[in-house]
């Protein structure tokens, strides 16, 4: 693989993302804001075959691929593509049930539709998928090749690894499957989904053919070599129409799983938080007039069921939504996707442990407030909860917030609101004797040029925005 420069005598500064590096044939890079990816030789001719392909042209006019078209060339490769911008790059750890489903039936919709063209997708990662807003769209078009007869999909044990198994995890066994591919960026191994599918549950869709025997026939091949196995399956008979039979049951496996989000404290927290009519009609007042300025990026840091999401996306080209309760944003997301909103992006993420870099050296897949660069931040009712709740001290919060964004809009709830009061019931006194108004409006102050304030008609909350001071 090529090494790129970084920089050039004359011409910008290149970054190269960290992520691309496990495909030598190629390398995505940025300049001047734009992604571009470099291919090598034998790169190129899969690149040509794609584009002369119908259905690549008609999957980038319907959204479902990131627009592509050839760049100038460069001295280090013999094609270079530039590719469509996504707004907002996530994670599949931080996508609900519903969002890894839809993302995983794009893939295999994508590769089928490849198939029946004579091409295929040496990848299967869910990494190979973005969004625009609640719509999934493929990103890795140097994941696509000529088909080899007698082989089988090269990207299944990808595919079952982060999108399959996950989604088994959910549906089956109700077991959120953020956390086990947060743990692991290469997903969830079958020997270890062997373990958790015993006794009566290996009967349970998919799980015999596409755990027990992919387990037993990955463990048998890890003994042989990589031409023995490829002889094996071209003596069996493996042919280009058992890849389809076998990509068409996997999709129908996948349209089949299913998980309905329980009812949950968050789910109905409009309904019981403790709000009066004049305090959300103040809040919706001051939050609508402060945003009145256009930004391109808006983080709405504990999004509930996006109301303020909404509201921001009037004037934001782009809204990422951010909710820890998984079955929150599974049915915001539903809700979105049926809309066919393409501006706001819910994503799952607790605010008190926020994705960090993890992958190669902790930089394949980038961290939360590295990927966060936002005109505005919204963080509505939710300093409490992370000050009394998580015991986040209140001047890391503030220099946090001023990390994400360069504007911020931020509610403060004192001690004596309902809602303050119930966190603090579970706390010794005296705990958090720094948690009070005054102590937090110096702390912004420090940090945020304060130019609107508005106190709710309540008396126990007060709203602030504040542009992100210089240096």
């Amino acid at each position: 693989m090529r090494r790129l420069r970084t920089t050039t005598e004359d011409g910008p500064v290149v970054r190269v993302e960290p992520a691309s590096f496990r495909d030598p044939s190629g390398r995505v890079f940025y300049r001047d804001g734009q992604v571009f990816r470099g291919l090598s030789p034998v790169a190129a001719q899969d690149w040509r075959a794609l584009a002369a392909t119908k259905f690549f042209a008609n999957a980038v006019k319907a959204g479902k691929i990131t627009a592509t078209e050839e760049a100038e060339k460069t001295d280090e490769w013999d094609v270079v593509l530039r590719h469509e911008r996504i707004p907002f790059v996530s994670y599949p750890f931080e996508w609900s049930f519903a969002m890894l489903r839809d993302a995983a039936l794009l893939h295999l919709d994508l590769l089928q539709a490849a198939l029946a063209e004579g091409l295929t997708s040496k990848d299967g990662s869910a990494y190979n998928l973005q969004w625009r807003g609640a719509s999934p769209v493929f990103i890795d078009v140097g994941s696509f090749e000529p088909a080899r007869p007698g082989e089988p999909w090269a990207g299944y044990r990808q595919f079952c690894q982060t999108m399959l198994y996950p989604l088994m995890l959910q549906a089956h066994l109700g077991l959120d499957f953020q956390p086990w591919l947060r743990a692991s960026v290469d997903g969830v191994e079958p020997a270890r989904m062997r373990k958790l599918f015993g006794g009566a549950r290996r009967f349970k869709a998919g799980v015999l053919k596409h755990v027990h025997l992919h387990d037993a026939v990955q463990s048998r091949n890890a003994r042989s070599s990589t031409g023995e196995v490829r002889a094996e399956l071209r003596d069996a008979g493996f042919s280009a129409e058992l890849v389809k039979a076998t990509v068409r049951a996997i999709d129908k496996l996948v349209r089949g799983l299913d998980w309905q989000p329980p009812a949950s404290h968050w789910t109905a927290y409009q309904q019981t938080c403790t709000y009066s009519d004049a305090d959300r009609a103040a809040k919706v007042e001051f939050v609508e007039a402060v945003l009145s300025k256009k930004s391109s990026l808006t983080l709405d840091l504990g999004a509930n069921d996006g109301t303020y999401s909404r509201l921001a996306a009037k004037h934001s080209d782009y809204v990422v939504a951010v909710e820890s309760d998984a079955a929150v944003v599974d049915k915001l997301y539903r809700d979105l996707h049926n809309e066919g909103e393409r501006r706001v992006l819910p994503i799952v993420m607790d605010l008190a442990d926020p994705s960090p870099g993890i992958g190669w050296r902790g930089r394949e897949r980038a961290s939360f407030e590295q990927r966060a660069d936002a005109d505005t931040v919204l963080a509505l009712a939710v300093i409490h909860h992370l000050a009394i709740g998580r015991n986040v001290p209140l001047p890391e919060i503030v220099d946090w917030l001023a990390a994400l964004g360069r504007r911020v809009v931020v509610e403060f709830v004192e001690p004596a609101d309902p809602m303050a009061q119930r966190l603090l019931a579970n706390k010794p006194e005296g705990l958090f004797p720094d948690y009070r108004r005054d102590v937090f409006e110096k702390l912004l102050g420090e940090r945020f040029t304060v130019e609107h304030r508005a106190e709710l008609p309540s008396g126990t909350r007060t709203l602030y925005c504040g542009v992100r001071r210089a240096g």
